[in-house]
């Protein structure tokens, strides 16, 4: 009598859900909603100075920031800037995604070196990034290689701390069913660990990656002749917010591609996942 209940209840569950909404947007329009919130406020801003209610001398209106933008790829100095910034960004962030997984995952697997290593990775972790300015300098000169190092250093400790995490927050009880098959070490790691630490790695280089954009500023307030650092400093000392503001605009729009790149090119990785962030088809 019970069977001959619960069959028909869950046959019509299972209609119900199928024939329900999902509710989800279409996937061209998932990007365009993510700009509606800065286009909103740059329209809003546009229409506020064109009212005359700003006189937009201090926080010039998007169409006089764009214009500026035309003007420098008009004259061949945005190409410039942008492929001297994103040449040393991607550099900086390759060694300290290198050094961070390297020095992360041994600290995360084995205990001895976590204790030496881990207080004294936690306490440079505590210096601020303009403290290191004069230091590189010091050691490796005005050119490209401080430039580099500063940036990776930004890289190195999410890096470390989110691939050492990832490991000691693996679930024990998965860990001790690879053992009971008997899985060698590297296998272990392949098919157990691996999986595991996958997710919060992925995070871990997206915030890495943040954290280069912001050291890449620092690192060319170093005596740089070229690159977005330097338009922000130039436009400083001639007292042009357009331009100012024309190098933010475009480190955004650099930082949120580069960021989309990790997220794309990640998503295969991370298509077993059954988590509640892909209920509504975000990705």
């Amino acid at each position: 009598m019970a069977m001959t209940v619960e069959l028909p209840i869950r046959e019509n569950a299972d209609v119900t859900a199928s024939s329900a909404p999902s509710g989800r947007l279409p996937r061209w329009a998932r990007p365009a909603l993510g700009l509606l919130l800065p286009l909103g406020l740059a329209l809003a801003w546009e229409i506020i100075v064109a009212l005359g209610l700003s006189n937009g001398r201090l926080v010039p209106p998007p169409t006089k920031v764009f214009a500026t933008i035309a003007e420098l790829a008009r004259s061949g100095e945005l190409a410039r800037h942008i492929t001297a910034t994103l040449t040393r960004v991607l550099a900086g962030f390759g060694f300290g995604v290198i050094a961070g997984t390297l020095l992360g995952a041994v600290s995360g697997y084995w205990g001895l070196a976590r204790r030496l290593l881990d207080p004294t990775v936690q306490a440079l972790r505590a210096i601020p990034s303009i403290a290191w300015v004069p230091l590189f300098i010091l050691w490796l000169g005005i050119f490209e290689t401080s430039k580099v190092a500063l940036i990776a250093v930004g890289v190195f400790f999410p890096v470390y701390l989110g691939v050492m995490g990832a490991i000691l927050s693996v679930d024990r009880k998965i860990v001790e069913v690879g053992r009971a098959f008997r899985l060698s070490g590297p296998a272990m790691i392949r098919r157990i660990l691996l999986p595991a630490v996958l997710p919060a790695y992925v995070v871990a280089l997206r915030v890495g990656l943040g954290l280069g954009w912001m050291f890449v500023v620092a690192a060319e307030f170093m005596g740089a002749s070229e690159g977005l650092g330097y338009l922000l400093v130039d436009g400083q000392q001639l007292g042009k917010p357009a331009q100012i503001l024309a190098a933010i605009v475009i480190f955004a729009i650099l930082g949120k591609t580069t960021d989309w790149l990790i997220e794309i090119a990640s998503a295969p990785l991370l298509r077993w996942q059954d988590a509640f962030g892909r209920a509504d088809g975000a990705a």
